[in-house]
């Protein structure tokens, strides 16, 4: 086996692949969509890395192969659902922050990549390798769906049958192919006729018949994003559910992300999740959302940004922040 069970358990990998296409398969969609105007505005999608993202080689010249990961942080998701029930919290953030320790997971996923990096070195020590997260110029859903690793659905999220979408996808680039490397049959699609992640979204952010989403209208643009207080919420944000940083409703609405639940996969430890997240816990959705507003106003963008540094709320920083807040409290 490429990699040992231990390790992969280790890492929290919850899935694999492999695959030799260095070609993504949708980069027409994808042109289209910037193309449409659907992506404002996240302008560093439509800049030169728009054609970096057409091959590997732009991240590794001479790309010959990439071996794709899962890491899955459902666990976390329920343990947060649990969480704002208990107290009753009128704001909700998006359970990826949560999953990684409250670390910032671009961070997290690099070290493990690494690690997973040496270990197929060992086998293959003249491997020259790249590692790969969504910040890097590579489609990286498209990626994950060569590595036969699940397929697009209708909110534009990569869905693994097993997994679901509660996931973050990493790469490793090679300037080799592997002869070890397990080659997946691409999944064909398994939303059929369901459009419960379309009805869902209180924004009307999701193009059913090309699986993409208005950039302009989605919730987690306006709350990630868009970091001036006078930027404007996309209209039906209002009908959400208290959404202060990034968005999960089209995930949590999705039928795939119940298997994991029925399959048996249980909730993290509770005293574990409180402690490993209690700045972004106790700062956001542990008391009134006056009381984050008042404290948030005093503070310098500069002590916001020491106090939240490595987390991924540092990207929004303090103006942002606020500009979410407010949004509910209005």
């Amino acid at each position: 086996m490429l990699f040992s069970s231990e390790l992969l358990l280790k890492l929290k990998v919850s899935d694999w692949g492999y695959t030799e296409e260095v070609e993504p398969r949708s980069f027409d969609q994808y042109k289209d969509w910037v193309d449409q105007g659907h992506s404002d505005p996240l302008k560093y999608l439509e800049d030169h890395r728009m054609q970096a993202r057409e091959s590997l080689d732009s991240v590794l010249p001479g790309a010959k192969s990439a071996v794709v990961f899962l890491f899955n942080y459902h666990p976390e998701k329920i343990r947060l659902s649990h969480w704002l029930k208990k107290i009753k919290s009128p704001l909700k953030m998006a359970s990826y922050i949560f999953g990684f320790e409250g670390r910032d997971y671009h961070d997290v996923v690099k070290e493990r990549l690494e690690t997973l990096a040496k270990s197929l070195k060992e086998d293959y020590p003249n491997l020259n390798y790249r590692v790969c997260l969504d910040i890097h110029p590579i489609l990286e859903r498209d990626l994950a769906l060569r590595a036969g690793l699940g397929w697009f659905g209708k909110n534009s999220m990569l869905i693994s049958r097993e997994h679901g979408s509660f996931t973050i996808i990493g790469s490793l680039i090679l300037d080799d192919s592997i002869p070890e490397g397990r080659m997946r049959t691409v999944d064909t699609d398994h939303c059929g006729q369901c459009r419960a992640c379309i009805d869902a979204c209180p924004t009307s952010a999701i193009l059913e018949d090309k699986r993409q989403i208005v950039a302009s209208k989605c919730i987690s643009t306006f709350t990630i994003e868009l970091f001036k207080d006078e930027v404007k919420a996309p209209r039906g944000m209002e009908n959400g559910g208290g959404e202060i940083f990034g968005c999960d409703i089209c995930q949590d609405i999705c039928p795939w992300n119940k298997r994991p639940e029925r399959l048996g996969l249980s909730a993290s430890d509770e005293k574990s999740f409180a402690e490993k997240n209690n700045l972004i816990l106790s700062t956001f959705l542990n008391r009134a959302p006056s009381e984050t507003i008042e404290e948030l106003s005093k503070l310098s963008n500069g002590a916001y940004k020491r106090m939240f540094k490595g987390t991924p709320l540092e990207r929004t920083g303090r103006v942002g922040m606020l500009k979410n807040l407010k949004f509910w409290s209005s």
